[in-house]
C-alpha cells in the first residue's frame, strides 16, 4: 500500500499514466530574454562589423560578405533545428533582419537605380517565403509589418514625385491596419503570432490615430490614384480581419468607419474642436471593445488615448486663454483629478471582466 490508499500496482501505473501525459514545460523566462537580448545585440554587433570594414573591401569582397553575412544565419538555424527550436527561431529572425540589409548593401555595391520600395519589396517577399517555408510566427510578423511598409513607400514616392504630398491615406490605412492587429488577440491562450500581431497593434494604434488626425483631406491632381490608395487602406485592414476573426470582424469595420470619419472630420476648415470630440468617442468605443472581448489592453488603450485627447485639446484650445499662471494651476488640477478620475473608471471597467481585478 502507497500511504495506505492505493496498492503498489495501481500507483506504479497512476505514475506510468502521469509521466507520459506530462505537459511540455515552457521557455523560462531568462530563457527567453536570453534569446530576445542575444539575438538582438549579434545582429547589431554583426552589422556593426560589417559598416566598420564597408570601405576597405572591394565590391566582390563586399558581395560576398552579403552572402554570408544573409545566408549564415539560415544556416545557424536550419543547424539548431532539432536540438534548440527557439534558437533556430531567432537566428532565422537575424537572417531575415539581414536580408533587408543586404538587399539595401547590394543595391549599393552595383548602383543600382534609386526606388528604394523595390528593396522594401524583395525584402517582404523574403519575409513571405521564409514564413511559408518555416512557418515561424516571426517571419509572419515581418511580413505584418513589411509589407504594409512597401505599400505605404509606394504611394509615398508616387506623391512626392507629382508633387502632390498627399499623405492621408498612408495614416488612415495604417490607423486602421492597427486596429485589426490589435484585434488579432482573442482568448489568453492565443498563439504567439496573434500576440505579436496584437503588441504591433497596440503600440501602432495611438501613434497612427494622432498622424490620421493631424492630417487634412483634399482632392488631388491623381485623383484615379487617389481612389486606389484609399481601396486599399480599407479593404487590406478589413479582408486581414476577416480571415482573423470571422464574423466577429463587424467591430472592425467600424473602426474603419470611425477613422475615415476622423479624417472627414479634419477637411481642412480650421475648426479641431470636431476632431477632439470625434477622438473621445473612438476612446470610448475602443474600451467599450475591450468590456465586451474582455480584452484589458483595449480598456487602457481607450482611457490612454482619452487622457491624450482631453491634454492636446487644452493645449490648443484652452491653455493660451489663461495667465501663466492660471495655465499652470489648471494643468495641475486636470493631471491630478483626471489622472485620479481615469484610473478609477480604469479599474471598475477592468473589474466587469475581471471580477477579481483591482
Amino acid at each position: 500500500m502507497v500511504a495506505g490508499v492505493v496498492d503498489a500496482a495501481t500507483a506504479s501505473r497512476i505514475r506510468d499514466w502521469e509521466s507520459g501525459h506530462a505537459r511540455p514545460q515552457g521557455l523560462r523566462w531568462p530563457i527567453w530574454i536570453a534569446l530576445v537580448f542575444g539575438a538582438l545585440l549579434l545582429g547589431a554587433g554583426v552589422f556593426l562589423f560589417v559598416s566598420a570594414h564597408w570601405d576597405d573591401l572591394s565590391p566582390g569582397q563586399r558581395m560576398t560578405l552579403v552572402l554570408v553575412m544573409v545566408g549564415a544565419f539560415h544556416i545557424g538555424g536550419a543547424s539548431a533545428a532539432g536540438r534548440f527550436e527557439w534558437l533556430s527561431v531567432a537566428l532565422h529572425s537575424i537572417g531575415t533582419l539581414a536580408l533587408g540589409a543586404g538587399i539595401a548593401l547590394a543595391g549599393q555595391i552595383f548602383n543600382l537605380a534609386e526606388h528604394w520600395p523595390a528593396a522594401v519589396l524583395l525584402w517582404a517577399a523574403g519575409a513571405v517565403l521564409a514564413w511559408a517555408l518555416l512557418g515561424h510566427w516571426t517571419q509572419a510578423a515581418f511580413t505584418a509589418i513589411l509589407v504594409p511598409y512597401w505599400l505605404s513607400a509606394e504611394w509615398w514616392v508616387r506623391m512626392h514625385d507629382s508633387g502632390a504630398d498627399y499623405m492621408v491615406p498612408i495614416a488612415a490605412g495604417i490607423c486602421a491596419l492597427s486596429f485589426t492587429y490589435l484585434s488579432a488577440r482573442r482568448a489568453p491562450g492565443d498563439d504567439a503570432l496573434r500576440q505579436a500581431l496584437g503588441w504591433l497593434g497596440g503600440i501602432a494604434l495611438l501613434p497612427a490615430a494622432f498622424a490620421t488626425a493631424m492630417m487634412t483631406w483634399h482632392r488631388t491632381p491623381a485623383w484615379r490614384a487617389q481612389w486606389i490608395a484609399w481601396a486599399v487602406a480599407i479593404l487590406l485592414p478589413l479582408a486581414i480581419a476577416v480571415l482573423l476573426r470571422g464574423l466577429g470582424a463587424w467591430w472592425n469595420a467600424g473602426a474603419i468607419a470611425w477613422t475615415l470619419l476622423l479624417v472627414a472630420a479634419n477637411g481642412g476648415h480650421g475648426d479641431r474642436v470636431l476632431v477632439y470630440l470625434w477622438c473621445a468617442v473612438g476612446a470610448v468605443g475602443l474600451a467599450a471593445w475591450g468590456i465586451h472581448e474582455a480584452r484589458p489592453a483595449r480598456i487602457n488603450l481607450g482611457i490612454a488615448g482619452f487622457a491624450i485627447t482631453v491634454l492636446s485639446f487644452y493645449f490648443s484650445n484652452v491653455m493660451d486663454q489663461l495667465s501663466r499662471s492660471g495655465s499652470l494651476m489648471a494643468l495641475g488640477i486636470l493631471f491630478l483629478g483626471g489622472g485620479c478620475l481615469l484610473e478609477r473608471t480604469r479599474r471598475r471597467l477592468i473589474a466587469q471582466i475581471r471580477p477579481e481585478a483591482s
